[in-house]
This record gives structure tokens, C-alpha cells and sequence, in this order.
């Protein structure tokens, strides 16, 4: 039994994976959104094809599903280059990075997502990879041992992070192009689920692109996500057809409220206000008392709660905010009531 389970869940991620590669744009006129992002890409690409080099190396940071893997995708496509992706944690040892660069060909693009979990011994042969375009493999060991440096051909590196500040200053500082991507604002996530849709050739009301966009923490790939549930909840209980009761119905479905919230997002501030009365309480402590990872929460949930205004992180730890204590109709309390 359990092994179905996995193997239902792996087919599931597996669909969900095919999907969002499905519904990324491959160019910078089809991506939406971050237009300052986009611009200083098309700069820099256009400059790097007439100069027929390879484009400086490039950090991009962010939440969780802002489209950083999108777009590196776009900007091998824009090259008019072939992408190899891997990501840090999978790099292990320095020739499972050594085999790839070495495959590289000149002008390729190099995309290593959650780049800050990289090891330090893999960081070490990216600094002259990056800069000098060549490895430096020691042979041998003891009195015997030798340098020998290995040319590689020019490459771009595009790195993605959701942690900027776990990244080593010589790393980070090698790096030409630097850019952080921030959550949407409803005109473009509108626009993006009306995409979607029509990729996906889903008949949706106008109403329920808003209704669905609203509902996505300004966040891409999660509007995707209820995009494709909505539209299950569509063809199962309703004609097909996306309207705006039918949205309401699958985003009540999903337990997906007005601000985006789901259950994890509401279990953690009550645990902060219920049992921490409203904070400060330590981020350790609280990943235990909801049952989530640390990671999880402070990578995921936490950005975007502090975004609109429901929380706070103070020295001390995580607070809740006067419009966290609105949300769930009770009343906040006085600064000097609090368990400072």
C-alpha cells in the first residue's frame, strides 16, 4: 500500500512538472511581470549576441514560484543556447560538477537551482570556472600531489536562490548580473492565469481570472496550481466552464480564502496568537508547534504573510499583527500586554 502511495504521489509531481513546463513562456515578450527584470535581460542578451560571447554569469533571487527557473529557461532561449540544469544539494562531489562544465559548450547556459545549498568543496571549483573559465583538479596526494588546470569552454551560469544571505561574498560577487524577483501585482497575475487558460484551453469568465489571480499570494506558479484544480472542480461539478460561481466553489474546495491563505497559512498565526500570545516566538519553536519545517516556513509561508501585513519578525521572533487578530475577529492586544 505504501508503495502505491509513492508511486501515485511520483506520478502526480510528475504531471504537475509537465504542466508548469508546458505554461512557461520561452521568450522575454511572453513572460509577464517584472518588467525591470525583463529589461536589463534584454540589455544585457542582446549585448552578449552581437558580441557573440557568452552572457555574464546570473544570480536571480526570490520566493518560491516567482518564475526564476522560467526564466532561466528564457534566457538559454533567448541565447538561442542549449540549458543543462541541476541544483546544489544534488551536487555532491567535485566531479559530479567537473563532468558537467566539462560537457559545456561555448556559449551554453549552466542552471543550478537552490544555488546556497551547494558545498563548500563544489563552491571552491566554481570560483575559477566562473572567472577564468577553467578548473583547477588536484592529482595525486601527499608530496606527490599536483595541479593541473583543465580550459573550459566560455558558459554562462545562472543560478537561482531563495536565500540570498546564505551565499558566500566570493561567490555572490562573481556573479555580473543580479537580480532579486518580488510577487506580482493582481493586473499581471490576472494576466498570467488568462494565459494559462488559454494554454490549457480552459473557457474562464473574466470575473474568475480575477477571482483566481487574487487568490495566488502573487505568486505564478501557485495561480497555475488553482488554475488547474478549478478547472478539475469545473469539469466534474459544473458544464466545463469556468464561471465565477464555479471558481468560488473550487477555491472553497481547496480551502483557499480570501486573502490566499490556506490551512498552514491560518495553524500559524493561531499558534502565535493562541499559544505564544501573538509572540515574539522563535522560529524553531514555532516550525515545532505547527509541524512544519523550518525551511518550509520561513522560505514559503513567511515571506508572504509578512508582505501584506499579517506578520512580523522582530529580533526576538515572530509576531503577529493587529490584522492577523482582525482576520480571526479578536481583538489585539496592548503593546505592554505582550509577552515581550
Amino acid at each position: 500500500m505504501v508503495e502505491k502511495e509513492r508511486l501515485v504521489t511520483a506520478v502526480r509531481i510528475e504531471d504537475d512538472v509537465q504542466y508548469e513546463a508546458g505554461l512557461r513562456p520561452r521568450t522575454l515578450d511572453e513572460y509577464i511581470g517584472q518588467d525591470r527584470v525583463r529589461e536589463n535581460l534584454a540589455v544585457s542578451i542582446a549585448a552578449a549576441r552581437q558580441r557573440g560571447e557568452a552572457l555574464d554569469h546570473v544570480l536571480l533571487s526570490g520566493p518560491p514560484g516567482l518564475g526564476k527557473t522560467t526564466l532561466a529557461h528564457v534566457v538559454a532561449n533567448e541565447l538561442g543556447v542549449p540549458m543543462r540544469g541541476t541544483s546544489g544539494p544534488v551536487l555532491e562531489k567535485p566531479g559530479d560538477l567537473a563532468a558537467i562544465l566539462t560537457n559545456l559548450k561555448a556559449r551554453d547556459v549552466l542552471f543550478v537551482d537552490e544555488i546556497h545549498r551547494m558545498p563548500p568543496t563544489i563552491e571552491e571549483i566554481l570560483y575559477p570556472a566562473m572567472e577564468d573559465y577553467e578548473l583547477d583538479i588536484v592529482i595525486g596526494q601527499g608530496p606527490a600531489a599536483r595541479s593541473v588546470k583543465v580550459p573550459l569552454q566560455p558558459f554562462t551560469l545562472v543560478g537561482a536562490t531563495t536565500r540570498t544571505g546564505l551565499l558566500t561574498g566570493p561567490l555572490r560577487s562573481r556573479f555580473g548580473i543580479v537580480h532579486r524577483l518580488d510577487f506580482y501585482g493582481l493586473p499581471d497575475m490576472q494576466e498570467i492565469v488568462r494565459r494559462s487558460a488559454r494554454i490549457l484551453g480552459v473557457e474562464i469568465a473574466r470575473e474568475a481570472e480575477h477571482e483566481i489571480a487574487r487568490r495566488a499570494r502573487g505568486t505564478p506558479r501557485i495561480a497555475n496550481r488553482l488554475l488547474r484544480r478549478v478547472r478539475d472542480f469545473a469539469q466534474v461539478r459544473a458544464d466545463g466552464i469556468v464561471t465565477m460561481d464555479v471558481a468560488l466553489g473550487g477555491l472553497e474546495l481547496l480551502e483557499v480564502d480570501q486573502h490566499g491563505f490556506d490551512e498552514i497559512d491560518r495553524r500559524l498565526l493561531l499558534v502565535i496568537i493562541d499559544k505564544f500570545s501573538g509572540g515574539p516566538v522563535g522560529l524553531n519553536t514555532l516550525a515545532v508547534a505547527v509541524g512544519e519545517e523550518r525551511d518550509a516556513i520561513e522560505e514559503i509561508y513567511e515571506p508572504f504573510l509578512i508582505q501584506i501585513g499579517f506578520l512580523d519578525r522582530t529580533p526576538r521572533g515572530r509576531v503577529a499583527t493587529p490584522r492577523a487578530y482582525e482576520y480571526f475577529g479578536l481583538t489585539a492586544p496592548r503593546k505592554d500586554q505582550r509577552l515581550w
